[in-house]
């Protein structure tokens, strides 16, 4: 039997830092349960989804309590998302936990690719979760998750989202022919953005990625105040002309009170194939100098490879075409990231309260 207390075993989680948020587990309120009996039994319950990194942190628990002199601990490491608030006066989206939008100002930057590879990366990671192709003029979606064919409506009314990979999605992509032109104005683009997002029958989803259209026009601050987001990601590129547009898509969330999780640094560097040399092509620390001047974090960096590009094209993106790769595994470190620091946000409680009729008799 061991000598420590429940409280001094807590008094030792203090000392675990999980890097995703930058807080020690008992700070976090991820210690669910500490049991001293003959050993130490310690469940802790992280607020986001880290399949593939419970087992370092299970390690990070046992090595301070090996410190404190117990060897052997016993160490569970679950996950349970909640939603988080959205913008006042949205309601949440049934069937949806958490939406994160994902923006970049203006195009060519991967802010597509990077979209579906975070939804990809929170699903391997063990939430449910979807994406929403919010680009009518240009979606790709489709072709990045080599999805083909129509949505069914089992009602006539809503859409069954398309599926691929365990990943749930929805794209105006799948109800029009690849290369027809969507000659639209802005009302017709806003309202067809709602629909797709509001009639597409989401099945309990943690996380639906939003990738946002380019731009920070009327149709982007439209969605930006009717669509229930609990948090934005931006993604630039190093270059100084990608870096203005991406401040100006953080501009537009703080117009409409909606919290910028993290920035991403998409192609932060050319890495050689052959032999591995690495070259900042489009500058560097743009992205951190970005995260900086805004108080929020970089939530990581992804080199510029051909390997990318070719799995996108191809339908399998690079988190399900290599999951071991160093970008997959760079795409999941930003998908822990963006749902830890998600999840330190305050909680939605809206749907555990009942519905209040009064009558008059």
């Amino acid at each position: 039997m061991t000598d420590l207390t429940r409280d001094a075993v807590e008094e030792k989680l203090k000392a675990v830092i999980d890097p995703h948020t930058g807080k020690d587990l008992v700070t976090a309120k991820a210690v669910k349960d500490i049991v001293v009996d003959d050993g130490v039994k310690i469940n802790i319950v992280l607020g986001y989804p880290a399949k593939s990194w419970a087992g370092e942190l299970a390690g990070m628990v046992r090595a301070a309590m090996a410190e404190a002199g117990v060897a052997g601990a016993e160490v569970t490491v679950d996950s349970d998302t909640v939603a988080h608030e959205v913008q006042e006066g949205v309601r949440p989206l049934p069937g949806v936990k958490n939406i994160i939008a994902v923006a970049s100002g203006k195009g060519g930057v991967g802010k597509s690719t990077l979209s579906v590879n975070l939804a990809l990366a929170l699903s391997a990671e063990g939430a449910r979760a979807g994406i929403l192709d919010a680009d009518i003029y240009g979606p790709s979606q489709p072709r990045m998750l080599g999805i083909s064919g129509k949505p069914q409506s089992k009602d006539g009314k809503s859409l069954e989202p398309m599926n691929s990979y365990h990943l749930q999605a929805m794209s105006i992509g799948f109800l029009v022919d690849e290369e027809s032109p969507m000659i639209w104005r802005g009302p017709m683009v806003t309202q067809a953005l709602e629909q797709l997002l509001k009639d597409t029958r989401w099945d309990d989803l943690d996380y639906l990625i939003v990738d946002m259209p380019p731009g920070t026009g009327d149709t982007q601050l439209t969605l930006a105040q009717k669509v229930p987001v609990s948090g934005a990601v931006i993604v630039t590129t190093p270059q100084d002309i990608a870096l203005l547009d991406a401040r100006k898509a953080y501009k537009m969330f703080e117009k409409v009170e909606i919290p910028v999780l993290g920035v991403v640094e998409n192609m932060s560097a050319y890495i050689c194939p052959k032999c591995g040399h690495r070259d900042s092509i489009f500058g560097a620390g743009g992205g951190a100098s970005m995260a900086e001047q805004y108080g929020v974090e970089l939530l990581g960096d992804v080199p510029l490879e051909r390997a990318i590009r070719e799995n996108a094209d191809g339908g399998r993106p690079s988190v399900v075409a290599d999951p071991d790769s160093a970008v997959a595994q760079a795409y999941k470190s930003i998908a822990r990231r963006t749902a830890a620091l998600l999840a330190l946000r305050k909680k939605d409680f809206s749907g555990k309260f009942p519905n209040i009729v009064i009558q008059q008799n």
